[in-house]
């Protein structure tokens, strides 16, 4: 069954029609928002520059993108997945040998 109804969100003062999941609703309207609360700062902020919607749109596209890749990088689990196969060899070696 599809799940998927019509949900409408406002970012940088033009509304979007979007299909979603039921279960996207929420985080869906919580990124609209976001989206345009850090709009709303970056025009207040540079007030007296020549910046239009787009300029903005792109700023808070490029901070939402670094804050992304930094999340990923402390997610990281590899460096400790390597770890622990390594440890788990030399204990099996180790056991083996007794």
């Amino acid at each position: 069954m599809d799940d998927k109804f019509l949900i409408h969100v406002e970012i940088a003062d033009k509304s979007y029609g979007l299909w979603i999941r039921r279960d996207e609703e929420l985080i869906v309207r919580e990124a609209a928002k976001q989206l345009r609360k850090k709009i709303n700062l970056y025009r207040q902020e540079y007030t007296k520059s020549d910046l239009d919607i787009k300029d903005l749109l792109a700023m808070v596209a490029l901070q939402f993108s670094v804050q992304k890749l930094q999340q990923e990088e402390r997610n990281d689990t590899d460096p400790f997945t390597e770890k622990i196969e390594q440890l788990t060899s030399e204990l099996e070696m180790y056991l083996e040998g007794k």
